[in-house]
């Protein structure tokens, strides 16, 4: 016993600081793509036949990439000669609807608040049931350290539960094979109304790399209503925190 508390003290302090402070991200980390089709050459589609998930497209003088389709993988940037999709460093990528996951000739929305009746049911205390819907364990392993000291994604009063009857909402992660649909059905069904319901990762989003495969559904909305969309692959932890959070109403 006094050797375990001599390592935790010292360990110390390991939560980090966000949201009060900005989170540090390795250098590797790839966030929100910025497009500039400006610098597109004329005929050129380096970036739409580099990308392995379709997620890219233009039209003319207009290029528009689907985040939700995006697996964040570099490949149209490193294709593109003129530098005219790079990624940023912005871990903010999740959004309230299908359609904000688009990137183009429009400004798209973050992640918005539920509507004030939802958040004083949910904004200091969320009870979440992850699903694995024939996920990779990419994304769920993401979602798995949320609950470590590191991030203590409890300390927002959201935590993990193990029966959807206890719980307020559905984590769904993977492309919804379809060995898995009736699983997810009746388990979102267990759950009590209202109910929220979060897609976490290209496949529960879009399908991802199994996009159109015979025994996928493309994701969770195929099945269900959605209501939060984070998009990576897989997202990064804080992606997905700012996610719930904004979700919320707890940032912006």
């Amino acid at each position: 016993m006094f050797s375990i508390l001599k390592a935790r003290l010292k360990q110390g302090y390991r939560t980090f600081a966000y949201p009060d402070q900005e989170p540090t991200l390795p250098d590797r980390f790839q966030g929100r793509p910025v497009l500039e089709p400006s610098k597109c050459a004329g005929g050129c589609h380096a970036c739409e036949e580099a990308c392995p998930t379709a997620a890219l497209a233009r039209t003319g003088p207009d290029l528009k990439l689907d985040l939700g389709q995006c697996l964040f993988c570099g490949a149209c940037a490193n294709a593109c000669p003129r530098q005219a999709v790079t990624f940023s460093r912005d871990y903010r990528l999740a959004a309230r609807t299908r359609n904000d996951l688009v990137l183009g000739d429009r400004e798209r929305q973050a992640g918005r608040r539920v509507d004030e009746a939802s958040r004083r049911l949910f904004g200091r205390s969320l009870k979440l049931r992850q699903v694995s819907a024939g996920g990779c364990n990419a994304c769920e392993a993401d979602l798995n350290v949320l609950s470590t000291p590191v991030f203590d994604l409890g300390r927002f009063g959201i935590q993990f539960v193990a029966s959807p009857r206890h719980a307020d909402g559905v984590v769904i992660t993977g492309p919804v094979t379809k060995n898995m649909e009736l699983a997810l059905r009746k388990t979102i069904d267990a759950v009590p109304t209202p109910r929220l319901v979060i897609a976490v990762g290209a496949c529960a989003i879009s399908g991802g790399i199994y996009r159109d495969h015979p025994e996928a559904r493309n994701g969770a909305d195929a099945v269900t209503p959605v209501d939060l969309f984070v998009p990576g692959c897989p997202p990064h932890p804080y992606t997905i925190l700012h996610g719930l959070l904004a979700l919320l109403g707890r940032v912006e």
